[in-house]
């Protein structure tokens, strides 16, 4: 920290002294953590502290939104296992990257947000401040931890508690607020190297009970249609080679939540996923890893998941989520790694398979469905449809496995996600537990900073509104992004008609647009593509030269249905539709 320490000028009565002040010691708590990347939006009164960082050494991204900075720094947490971090200006800046710091705890993944704040005395007498807001009071309920510090002296250990608690046991959010003083409070140089904290162990292993790791053997050795549900945690872990010996040794059946896929190939003899239905229906026991039963599983219950009773074991490393929805009959409380290898150890050497007319059922009817869909893939329709456009871009991904596939929209996601099959771990990420649009651009950003890896982004023209204007930043950092926009007019589709009045529908946008003119204008690379046989040219020249790439992909403006998957989510008018 010498560098970064100042002197005081010596006087006849007082020695030369070294001194530190609070940009200092938060630059330097961060790098002695790891922490080198910040993603975030310039401004007072944290533009000087954006700049000294960068200056420092540490990565500084600068965005046009705080919301997608927030994803970005939410998305480098999933991909790294250390918390991505997302710097904002004060109130409406710090709302701005609250939606994605909700977004992080609720999807588990490590983020912190540092926010500039107004000061104590004003904010508590509500003496109207620039940008006023008591925001510690605002985020403690939407994330996993929140602090506020006052003093220079406490940096160390403020900065300490949030890595610790944004990693540990189930990971999350943390807000770390700096009211504006705190960055120009002066100490002792070598007060303030002591100060500094580096965490040791900030998510220690986690072990389950043996007796646990018993009963869940029991239970999963007693079933006869047994089911693995794989979720987003366990992709999380990185424990990918201890998942994948522990579901061929069981040689059950196994279903990839969406950004579980790849944990073993979707191609995987064993994966289930174009079986879901029959899997979900007719399995006895499923062993869920990483996996919760909220309402993307149905919560356990209902048509979903059929008349044959079922018995669950559940791998997680948070207690209370044991029994959420239904009786977890084994619930395994411990890291997943840590679990999974006890697991695998317990089988022994001599594990049984599952009955063979169970895995003939899964695999008849996986082989039956893939077949059917297969057809639709390789339609060469103009305009296009989703299957058409997404039978290409499963190709291109099958040839570039390492490439990391960003997903979001309706239709584009639901069909995406049983279409386009992925081969590595954690190279699909997508719209998480919310189910929300917004994260394609400041994930696909986050993704190439902290991978640099290749990124195709698969967005729907509605998804990709609320994130556009971030094209500007992949074309100032030059990132290997390419965007594909599934183009059709409008949210669900483009020809929904308004019956009362000259304005369009609700659901409808502007016939014909180009997006592919967007990014020309910041010096990328913009396609207008119309057939399939011009999306797979456009995108294999985008993915091989790495510049940053729109391509406006065409599809019939009626190809869609209302809201995919879930358009039995949308309440029902008793007196039916005007």
């Amino acid at each position: 920290m010498a560098d970064a320490a100042v002197k005081l000028e010596a006087t006849s009565a007082e020695p030369e002294r070294e001194l530190t002040d609070g940009f200092h010691l938060v630059i330097d708590a961060f790098k002695l953590n790891g922490l080198t990347t910040i993603y975030g939006v310039p401004g007072i009164p944290i533009t000087d502290f954006g700049r000294m960082a960068q200056a420092s050494g540490i990565r500084v991204l600068s965005f046009r939104h705080e919301q997608n900075a927030g994803y970005a720094a939410s998305i480098a947490g999933f991909l790294t296992k250390k918390p991505g971090v997302c710097l904002t200006v004060s109130a409406p800046g710090f709302l701005n990257g609250l939606t994605a710091l909700a977004h992080a705890t609720t999807n588990c993944f490590p983020m912190i947000l540092i926010s500039g704040s107004s000061e104590r005395e004003v904010v508590d007498l509500q003496q109207g401040d620039y940008e006023e807001m008591d925001q510690l009071a605002v985020a403690k309920p939407l994330c996993k931890a929140a602090f506020r510090v006052l003093q220079a002296a406490d940096i160390g250990i403020a900065v300490a508690r949030a890595v610790r608690a944004a990693v540990s046991g189930r990971p999350g959010g943390v807000y770390l607020d700096l009211p504006a003083k705190l960055f120009s409070q002066v100490m002792d140089a070598e007060a303030g190297r002591k100060s500094l904290v580096k965490v040791i162990d900030p998510a220690p292993a986690q072990i389950p009970a043996p007796g646990a790791i018993k009963r869940a053997l029991d239970v999963l050795k007693s079933a006869k249609r047994p089911l693995i549900i794989l979720g987003k945690g366990a992709a999380y872990a990185q424990a990918d080679d201890t998942i994948r010996h522990f579901v061929e040794k069981s040689g059950a059946p196994f279903l990839p939540m969406s950004m579980a896929k790849g944990l073993l190939p979707d191609t995987h003899p064993q994966c289930a996923g174009a079986a879901r239905s029959t899997v979900l229906k007719d399995s006895d026991v499923v062993l869920l890893i990483g996996a919760r039963l909220n309402w993307l599983l149905s919560h356990g219950k209902g048509k979903t998941w059929g008349e044959a009773p079922k018995r669950f074991i559940q791998v997680d490393i948070e207690p209370k989520e044991m029994d959420s929805n239904v009786e977890i009959v084994a619930p395994v409380v411990g890291d997943i790694g840590s679990a999974v290898t006890a697991l695998l150890e317990g089988m022994g050497g001599n594990w049984a398979a599952p009955p063979a007319d169970w895995i003939k059922t899964v695999t008849s009817k996986r082989d039956e469905n893939i077949a059917k869909m297969a057809p639709r893939l390789m339609n060469n329709n103009v305009p296009m449809d989703y299957h058409g456009a997404l039978g290409v871009l499963r190709t291109i991904v099958k040839e570039r496995p390492d490439a990391i596939l960003v997903n979001e929209g309706a239709n584009t996601l639901d069909l995406a996600r049983g279409i386009i099959d992925i081969y590595q771990p954690r190279k699909r990420i997508d719209v998480g537990t919310w189910g929300i649009m917004g994260i394609g651009m400041g994930y696909a950003i986050g993704a190439a900073i902290e991978t640099g890896k290749p990124v195709l982004a698969v967005e729907g023209d509605s998804a990709f509104g609320f994130s556009g204007m971030e094209i500007e930043t992949i074309c100032r950092y030059k990132l290997p992004v390419c965007i594909v926009i599934f183009n059709n007019d409008g949210i669900y589709r483009g020809t929904d008609v308004n019956k009362a009045g000259a304005d369009p529908a609700t659901t409808v946008f502007v016939k014909g647009a180009r997006y592919d003119k967007m990014i020309e204008a910041f010096g990328g690379v913009g396609v207008n593509a119309t057939s399939p046989d011009e999306l797979r040219r456009a995108v294999n020249a985008a993915m091989d030269s790495g510049q940053p790439t729109l391509i406006n992909a065409v599809l019939d403006p009626a190809a869609g249905s209302e809201s995919g998957r879930i358009g039995n989510l949308n309440p029902q008018s008793k007196l039916g539709k005007k």
